[in-house]
């Protein structure tokens, strides 16, 4: 088949996917936030809500469930899981999904083409968890964000949990939503349904569309449409990738859980979890988060904790045992929970908050797939 055939049967599919993914999952509207016609866009790209005097003062730093809605910045779509908006510093990470990757260079795509298999495994090598690389779905996932995305004059963002505001990489996290047929229709949902994306769980559960997303995702499996196809060029993996990622989802909602009950249990992930350890300086926390750095010093070891807005939170190990009991350096990347008391560290100019982890029995890690 010549390239223009093979053109015409991808674009032929989107638009099939389209279709047939567009059954009316929509997300309800934020608790008194309700949904409003689109107008003007503000100078900042955010567009006004009609009858609301202070919709300019929404911000994307602001806590709530609502960000706002925002004009699509041109060529909006950077792959399946990532877009532009005007007014917004960075891009939007949208929630739940996990795409494949596109092809970085002519040499990727020439590999992947020449031998798939091989070409997987060469970028898995020896790496203990499956790793993310270019795909030919990848590519496909672009190309459905461009065509769900297409003709949209403005997008609706809106958050998991009102505290979640950044992840890691500084990116405003959300869901997206557009107005398709007089209904404000789910971007993240629709992705998942088309089989673009699994639900994606390694961060935790999606605390206000799970069911939507698992019934998409169930749906996406048994019509076998994109990932789930068995004769598509993806990862192939996902039983593997799964299997981790709700491991670590269960392990986030038993503290999540907990924190409902418990006042002094923060999430580090949350943007006042610097305030309240703070205020909470010579008392006891419980605290989780994902495990960044591990530094060896003469007398003591440091294992940093992603904290937002991006100011780590130390744990200090004066005992190696504590330290190598504890097992920590092999959770680099994965979430754990530490208790201890909030103490301040200065030296100089340079102070922080910090844990003293002295017993073992401080540290909690979660049980994931392959561990010993």
């Amino acid at each position: 088949m010549g390239k223009r055939g093979i053109e015409w049967l991808v674009c032929a599919w989107i638009v099939t996917a389209l279709i047939g993914c567009d059954q009316g999952a929509t997300a309800e509207p934020p608790p008194k936030e309700p949904p409003a016609p689109a107008a003007p866009a503000a100078e900042d790209g955010r567009v006004e809500k009609r009858g609301s005097s202070d919709s300019r003062n929404t911000a994307v730093e602001e806590e709530g469930l609502l960000i706002g809605e925002y004009r699509l910045a041109p060529d909006p779509v950077i792959d399946g899981d990532t877009i532009r908006v005007e007014g917004i510093d960075k891009s939007i990470r949208l929630l739940s999904l996990d795409t494949e990757e596109r092809f970085h260079g002519k040499a990727e795509r020439a590999a992947a083409t020449k031998d798939f298999e091989g070409y997987l495994k060469m970028k898995r090598g020896d790496a203990k968890r499956p790793r993310k690389t270019g795909t030919p779905m990848g590519e496909q996932a672009s190309e459905f964000a461009k065509a769900f995305f297409e003709g949209a004059e403005s997008v609706r963002l809106e958050r998991d949990d009102p505290k979640e505001i950044r992840g890691h990489f500084g990116r405003p996290l959300a869901y997206a939503l557009v107005e398709k047929n007089g209904r404000w229709t789910s971007y993240n949902v629709e992705c998942v349904r088309a089989g673009m994306s699994p639900y994606f769980t390694k961060y935790g559960y999606s605390h206000r569309f799970h069911n939507q997303l698992s019934h998409a995702e169930a749906e996406a499996k048994q019509a076998k449409r994109g990932i789930w196809n068995p004769n598509a060029q993806s990862y192939g993996d996902y039983d593997e990738r799964k299997a981790w990622w709700d491991a670590r989802a269960d392990f986030i909602r038993a503290f999540e859980h907990q924190a409902t009950r418990e006042s002094n249990f923060i999430l580090l992930s949350h943007w006042d979890a610097p305030n309240r350890l703070e205020a909470s300086l010579g008392k006891e926390v419980v605290v989780l988060s994902t495990v960044d750095r591990v530094k060896h010093f003469k007398g003591l070891v440091r294992v940093t904790l992603d904290m937002q807005p991006k100011r780590p939170l130390p744990l200090i190990f004066f005992d190696r045992e504590v330290f190598n009991e504890s097992g920590v350096a092999d959770y680099q990347g994965e979430p754990v929970v530490v208790r201890g008391r909030v103490e301040r560290y200065t030296k100089g100019s340079y102070s922080t908050l910090q844990l003293v982890v002295d017993d073992v029995a401080q540290v909690t890690t979660p049980k994931l797939p392959g561990e010993i």
